[in-house]
């Protein structure tokens, strides 16, 4: 399918929790520069961004609401109806309290969606720990805030707990989820695997695909060309080209995602469509999920 009825989701990783000046100069870190990278990315297009906080000091990943709230109150002064999410990340923070510290927030700073990983992983130095009951927990947490989870799967074992949820009356489609290929201990970055996972996608799913560095351009290739979505950003690569030879900023990759849409003939779907199609308030002040699901046909 092509565009207007297939248009592109575009989902912005200016951070992440690795990367660091050290590693690049053209990371965001302190919420002035997270905030200015994703001003620039609305001005190129996007439809949703991923957000992670680092501490100002240090430059750590962090979890308190406090640092979310200046980040996402900011970005709506500029960017009122953008989607927004906040990373739940179990790479460094295991207590319940603290990954889910910044659903708490509200008004202009609430987010409209959480980061949920459907089960512990490992990656080349750290693992990733979500057991079972921290996985339900952020998922009820989620649905009583009104808060709709970014599901994140690895493998298709994933996908299957996501079905498990979604009986468990824990999920409630529509579903957005963020297929991850190209993690050293997860399902690889070919087409086969990538095939699977879509297949196995509950029904009413929206889906982008993101690739663990150097499987980032082939990942958002074949979404593109695949009729899904991306997500795209210096927390997944921070190398434009395979070769590494030159360091990566934010607004090349999206430049670069925009002229393989144009050559697939995708149009960006809009944060306004992406509410519409995720029962999602409207922004503009409003934001969050729509509380009373069966009111919008669902």
């Amino acid at each position: 399918m092509r565009s207007p009825d297939n248009p592109l989701i575009i989902n912005f990783t200016p951070t992440g929790m690795l990367p660091t000046k050290e590693m690049t100069a053209h990371v965001p870190v302190s919420p002035s520069e997270i905030v200015e990278d994703i001003h620039r990315a609305v001005e190129i297009g996007i439809t949703m961004v991923h957000v992670h906080a680092r501490d100002d000091t240090s430059g750590e990943p962090t979890y308190h609401a406090s640092v979310y709230e200046r980040i996402l109150t900011a970005v709506r002064r500029f960017a009122p109806e953008l989607i927004i999410a906040v990373s739940l990340s179990g790479r460094t923070f295991q207590e319940f309290e603290k990954r889910a510290e910044p659903l708490d927030l509200d008004g202009w700073a609430k987010p409209d969606m959480g980061s949920l990983t459907l089960s512990s992983i490992n990656f080349n130095r750290q693992a990733s720990i979500n057991a079972p009951d921290m996985i339900q927990r952020l998922a009820a947490e989620m649905r009583e805030r009104e808060i709709l989870p970014e599901l994140e799967a690895f493998d298709a074992g994933m996908i299957n707990y996501a079905k498990y949820l979604e009986a468990k009356g824990l999920l409630e489609a529509p579903h957005y989820f963020n297929l991850l290929l190209g993690n050293i201990a997860c399902t690889q970055a070919d087409l086969l695997h990538a095939g699977i996972m879509i297949r196995d996608l509950p029904p009413d799913s929206y889906w982008s695909l993101a690739g663990i560095g150097d499987a980032q351009l082939p990942m958002n290739s074949v979404a593109i060309a695949m009729g899904g979505g991306v997500r795209v950003g210096l927390e997944d690569q921070i190398w434009y080209d395979q070769n590494r030879t030159k360091l990566a900023r934010n607004t090349d990759m999206l430049h670069r995602i925009h002229t393989l849409a144009h050559s697939h003939e995708r149009e960006l779907m809009s944060s306004g469509e992406l509410r519409n199609r995720l029962n999602l308030l409207p922004g503009n002040g409003a934001y969050g999920r729509r509380r009373n699901m069966q009111a919008y046909g669902h």
